[in-house]
This record gives C-alpha cells, structure tokens and sequence, in this order.
C-alpha cells in the first residue's frame, strides 16, 4: 500500500508563501494521479490541485494563478507552491493519490482512495 506522507505547512502572513511536500513510500507517479485537498473545521474536504501521470494539472478556481501543483518523479514527491497566500487559504492540507485511467479531472474526495496524514497552513492577515 502506497503511503503518503506531507511537510511544509506552517504560518505565514497573508501575502506570503509556502511550498508543501508529499513523500511517496513507493514509486506511484507512473500509475497515480496525484492531488492536494484542504479542510477546515466543519467544512468539506475541498480538492486544490490535481497533477496526471502525463503531466496534465488541474486548479480549483480559488487557488488558481496562485498555487502551483508538480512532481519530480525521481524523488517521489509531490509539491504544491503557494504564492499569494490569503487567510481564507487557512486549512489542513491532504496528499492524496489514486490509480490512473477514467476522468482525470474529477477532483473531488470520493475519488481518492489513499490519503497522507495532512499538515497545518494558517496565513494571518
């Protein structure tokens, strides 16, 4: 089983940045689309970004010319650059993965079947 593991999350001030990495246990990057969700308290798990095997990506519409979703295979990492950083961006951030094939653009929770344990971001304004 493919574990996931993230890093990078802290607090910034609004305006600021934050670059967050996933770990993968397991080369998964030629088999899985890999995605970044974020959480709030009392809220639904909200997908960010999503990156295919080939490279395609997809933003949710309010991380959009802000964040930056890539991989480096070699490593086995995920990352996810965050520029422009609001406090409304405030959430825990999940890692996630699935097996390639199907709609690759369906970025939402039901979708992913393997999870990393999530790390904090909290911008202040």
């Amino acid at each position: 089983q493919v574990q996931l593991v993230e890093s990078g999350g802290g607090s910034v001030q609004s305006g600021g940045s934050l670059r967050l990495s996933c770990a993968a246990s397991e080369y998964t990057f030629s088999n899985y689309y890999m995605a970044w969700f974020r959480q709030v308290p009392g809220k639904e798990r909200e997908g960010v970004a999503l990156i295919t095997t080939g490279g395609s990506t997809r933003y949710a519409d309010s991380v959009k010319d802000r964040f930056t979703i890539s991989k480096d295979n070699a490593k086995s990492t995920l990352y996810l650059q965050m520029n422009s950083l609001k406090p409304e961006d405030t959430a825990m951030y999940y890692c996630a993965a699935r097996r390639a094939g199907g709609l690759w653009w369906l970025l939402r929770e039901t979708y992913f079947p393997i999870w990393g344990q999530g790390t904090q971001v909290t911008v202040s304004s």
